[in-house]
């Protein structure tokens, strides 16, 4: 009440013409339905609520073409979470949760894998074409990481990528692309180092990994389901690497962590979500077009960009 009664001044009054019971808060009955009174009753658990939100967003998006990273630091911008050492080691932790979630999911057909990739070529090409795709992001993000941070890890970024990238679905579904490959498991070689370069643009925050996958294997000949079938398995080792590097990078940070409540909260939420999204997103995109996404980006990222200049 003091910032609100130091920044403005419209707020004051002298009081000569306003009755007695205006000028003290006391003389007002406080009730539950109040909002302060609500905020009041709700600031023990706020940290669980952020935590709560932070963990439906990260599960939410990491599968979807609208990048989990653009909507985190958009997070961090407009409303100041993750920008203490817990907010940034809170979000490593949470990604785990949408990781385990769609390890979860393919576990059997990643235990097929395993056991027949000695044996059977099949699986082992399938193997080697995930390695070959995810083998340029590895590259470039284990020389460029500190680069990209330092400059590219910008609000005003994100808010471009998301334009751009939402016209660009627009764009894929305008083409009429006459699709080659129905199956991500028996894609070219090739094909699969051309989605991998294609990965590579995610490394700028707002492009989103999953939509740089999908929009890179229809363009070399997918279908749409198998595209953003071989997005959820190019994300495994993907995003177990880039967790390993940043919780490795992050590890005192980790370690001094003491809120086990909100990371448990957070990590609930971003498995449940990523769950939910992993099992419906094949199915959505068989018989639905990229707009939502798109449009979704485009709106996001103008509506931030505003207000990022404007408010």
């Amino acid at each position: 009440m003091a910032q609100i009664a130091a920044d403005y001044g419209f707020f004051r009054c002298s009081g000569a013409s306003l009755a007695p019971q205006a000028l003290t808060l006391e003389a007002i009955p406080a009730t539950p339905e109040r909002p302060m009174e609500v905020l009041h009753a709700l600031a023990p658990y706020m940290h669980l609520i952020q935590a709560a939100i932070l963990g439906v967003v990260e599960g939410f998006t990491e599968f979807l073409p609208v990048s989990s990273t653009g909507h985190l630091l958009l997070m961090e911008r407009f409303l100041g979470w993750g920008e203490d050492s817990f907010g940034k080691s809170f979000t490593i932790l949470i990604q785990l949760g949408a990781i385990l979630a769609l390890l979860s999911i393919y576990f059997g057909r990643l235990w097929s894998l395993a056991t027949h990739m000695f044996s059977e070529w099949a699986a082992a090409r399938f193997v080697i074409g995930i390695l070959i795709a995810f083998l340029p992001a590895a590259v470039i993000g284990a020389l460029g990481a500190s680069f990209i941070k330092a400059h590219l890890f910008d609000v005003r970024i994100v808010c471009i990528m998301f334009i751009i990238g939402g016209f660009v679905l627009l764009w894929i579904d305008r083409l009429q692309l006459k699709p080659r490959y129905l199956e991500s498991t028996s894609f070219p070689l090739l094909m699969y180092l051309g989605i991998g370069v294609c990965q590579c643009f995610a490394m700028i925050p707002g492009v989103s990994r999953s939509g740089a996958t999908i929009v890179g294997a229809m363009l070399f000949g997918a279908d749409r389901r198998s595209a953003a079938e071989f997005s959820f398995w190019l994300a495994m080792p993907t995003m177990v690497g880039a967790f390993a590097y940043e919780a490795f990078k992050s590890r005192a940070e980790l370690a001094h962590n003491g809120d086990i409540l909100a990371i448990a909260v957070g990590f609930i939420f971003s498995f449940i979500f990523g769950w939910i999204v992993v099992k419906t997103f094949l199915h959505y995109v068989q018989r639905h077009s990229f707009a939502v996404f798109a449009w979704w980006r485009i709106i996001l990222g103008t509506a931030a960009m505003f207000a990022l200049y404007y408010l």
